[in-house]
């Protein structure tokens, strides 16, 4: 079986078993974006409190969280963990949108794909998995999110080796497959329920696995 024939085999038998995951769980681009800087370190109930927090005194928006001080912002967001770091990771951000773009979003957004990674991850606080969750979920563009899961997942099926880096395994799915987001989308959010439900870092249930065999 080729590389591409895996690859395929373990989305179907994920798809076919779990149905569509419908992520990101995001009303707008602005709330996508802001959820991908918020989920570094934690887990989604989380991120979820800490945008019902802002949510529910109207600051979920560029020019509201732009004009709110970090310390402010900060306690806000303090359910989703690290809320100090974030919140300036969150301003940093917000900085480039206001600076490099004069606060339009949709120009932010609408920029090409490897020069608008390039500066995404010249930003302070933003890596290689905030940076393509961005892209793909809030800009719906064609590139492959990488995280623990992933690389547990494939590591453990033989896919990958232990050793393989963000970059190699990025590069394994987007040469292997289709350049379609809403694939990219749907396979990386099924890889992370299997990963969070199934394919545990301890006691993994591989007797339940949908990938079982595989």
């Amino acid at each position: 079986m080729t590389t591409a024939e895996r690859l395929q085999a373990i989305y179907t038998r994920m798809y076919d078993q779990l149905g569509p995951q419908h992520w990101w769980p995001g009303e707008t681009p602005f709330e996508v974006m802001v959820g991908a800087v918020l989920t570094q370190n934690t887990n989604w109930k989380n991120v979820e409190r800490a945008i019902d927090n802002l949510k529910g005194v109207g600051l979920l928006s560029l020019e509201a969280l732009s004009a709110l001080p970090t310390g402010l912002l900060a306690e806000y967001i303090r359910p989703a963990g690290y809320y100090n770091i974030k919140a300036g990771r969150l301003h940093n951000l917000l900085t480039y949108i206001n600076e490099a773009h004069h606060g339009d979003l949709q120009s932010f957004l609408d920029q090409p794909l490897e020069p608008f990674r390039e500066a995404l991850l010249s930003i302070k606080g933003i890596g290689p998995e905030t940076a393509d969750s961005i892209l793909l979920y809030a800009a719906n563009r064609p590139i492959f999110v990488v995280d623990t899961y992933t690389h547990r997942i494939l590591s453990r099926h033989q896919v990958i080796d232990e050793d393989f880096g963000y970059q190699e395994i990025q590069e394994l799915f987007m040469d292997h497959l289709d350049c379609d987001s809403q694939l990219y989308n749907e396979y990386h959010a099924l890889l992370v329920r299997v990963g969070s439900v199934y394919c545990k870092k301890t006691s993994p249930d591989c007797a339940a696995c949908p990938l079982r065999g595989i």
